[in-house]
């Protein structure tokens, strides 16, 4: 068997056994499309995935906003609240970081799976959210920044 469908399948029985949906449901369709051999669309799902998945990231954050939930005072509101300003730095921070992290996975993107174990550890013994393999391998490139300067 080649090395691309094994690897598609341990990330498979990986989310399943870490019931991390995503992550199975994702190396599914990878898999389906290379047994297929419709591998022409990769270069385009690589492209056009990450802002796809931005793109319904940010519906689901607006919804609020959008089904009046949240009125547009409240909004002005915690804007300038405490908490508001540290939420607009922590935002500007993580676009910086998120930048570093898609230099790291381009220039690396064997780190993926690395990415993807963390993400089930961290789900699975920590009970913790998978935002995605974007933000941690930020966190990744920001660790070794730290770790370059007191090499």
């Amino acid at each position: 068997m080649p090395i691309p469908e094994l690897l598609l399948i341990i990330l498979i029985i990986v989310g399943v056994i870490g019931r991390v949906n995503i992550v199975s449901v994702a190396a599914s369709l990878l898999l389906v499309l290379r047994m297929l051999r419709l591998e022409r669309f990769f270069p385009m799902l690589e492209r056009r995935s990450l802002e796809l998945g931005l793109l319904f990231l940010m519906i689901s954050i607006l919804i609020p906003l959008a089904s009046g939930k949240v009125s547009g005072r409240e909004m002005m509101t915690s804007i300038f609240s405490v908490a508001g300003i540290a939420t607009v730095v922590g935002g500007i921070v993580a676009t910086v970081l998120n930048a570093k992290g898609l230099d790291l996975l381009q220039a690396y993107p064997s780190l993926l799976v690395s990415v993807v174990l963390g993400s089930v550890i961290g789900i699975v013994a920590f009970r913790g959210m998978p935002v995605g393999p974007l933000m941690a391998t930020s966190l990744a490139a920001f660790f070794l920044m730290i770790f370059r300067l007191f090499r």
